[in-house]
């Protein structure tokens, strides 16, 4: 048990992990093989996975805050980089591009597909992953992501066809700074740049997850203001949670690299309070252990100076 002083809250005692990257899956309909991303424990069997998604322009060695932080509690997290990383650079016309949204989730799909030979690229690993536990989870267009795999309904910008994209193998969700509701509340900017936030329905979501949301968290995208990337908590159904990170903008202090110039909010205190409330959920969630999510749910719900954690 590891005790964290800055944010009251208790954790699992960390262990040493081994990541291993680019692993390559072949995509010939995609346009680009898709390069993998595994971190995970040296030690244990059983062990859960998450399935990450980052956000818009990030690659499979964003978010080290998180993923070393969720491998060294006992996950098997794996990363993929997504048409619209940086490292790609797609032109400007490309016709992938309205299409994106979709493309992250055949490439989350295709992970789980071949997620035995995933594991057994990691020295060590093979044998050691329990398929039957997996949570999907991202920031940003990557909350998106996780949530199209637990029931999130999106309208195709291109056909306005509204399909069920969801995977039963993934059986919950952690979604932080995730676009809320389009409709009349999308800027011009929201309608130009990220057509498939147009029309989203949380409605058909049923799966256990949590929600990480900034109450300072100002997109362009929305002109509701921050709280409209709570609307993945308050707009779906089901066993779900909410951490409001106080005076959290979209980087909720950093979590999406060690060294991050996209940081407007840099606060060490802010990003361990998101590491941990983060592993309890995941621990909780896969049935590994209650003790710190209780503890969390406790220490939360009052007037704490870092966050607000609420269930329903």
């Amino acid at each position: 048990m590891t005790t964290y002083p800055g944010t009251g809250l208790s954790g699992p005692t960390l262990t040493t992990t081994v990541s291993v990257r680019p692993l390559v899956l072949l995509a010939p309909q995609r346009g680009e093989d898709l390069h993998v991303r595994v971190t995970a424990p040296t030690t244990g069997s059983g062990l859960p996975v998450v399935l990450f998604a980052h956000g818009f322009g990030s690659d499979l060695d964003g978010y080290a805050p998180l993923v070393d932080h969720w491998a060294s509690g006992g996950f098997v997290v794996v990363q993929a980089t997504h048409l619209d990383s940086k490292r790609l650079v797609l032109p400007a016309d490309d016709p992938r591009r309205p299409q994106l949204w979709r493309y992250r989730v055949q490439d989350m799909r295709r992970i789980l597909d071949e997620l035995t030979f995933l594991e057994a690229a990691v020295p060590g690993l093979a044998g050691r992953v329990d398929h039957s536990r997996i949570v999907a989870a991202g920031h940003s267009f990557g909350g998106q992501t996780a949530g199209i795999l637990v029931g999130l309904r999106v309208r195709d910008p291109q056909t306005g066809a509204v399909e069920d994209l969801s995977d039963t193998r993934v059986m919950a969700s952690v979604q932080l700074a995730t676009a809320g509701k389009g409709g009349d509340e999308l800027t011009p900017f929201a309608h130009a740049n990220a057509p498939w936030l147009r029309d989203q329905d949380f409605s058909h979501i049923t799966a256990p997850g949590l929600v990480v949301a900034g109450d300072n968290d100002d997109l362009a995208l929305s002109t509701r203001g921050p709280d409209w990337t709570a609307d993945p908590y308050t707009l779906s159904r089901g066993n779900k949670s909410l951490l409001t990170v106080r005076g959290g903008e979209h980087s909720h202090g950093g979590i999406s690299d060690y060294r991050s110039a996209e940081t407007t909010d840099e606060n060490p205190d802010r990003v361990a309070l998101v590491q941990q409330v983060t592993l309890a959920y995941l621990r909780h969630i896969t049935a590994i252990d209650h003790t710190d999510w209780n503890t969390a749910r406790t220490v939360l719900s009052a007037d704490h100076p870092l966050g607000h954690l609420e269930s329903k």
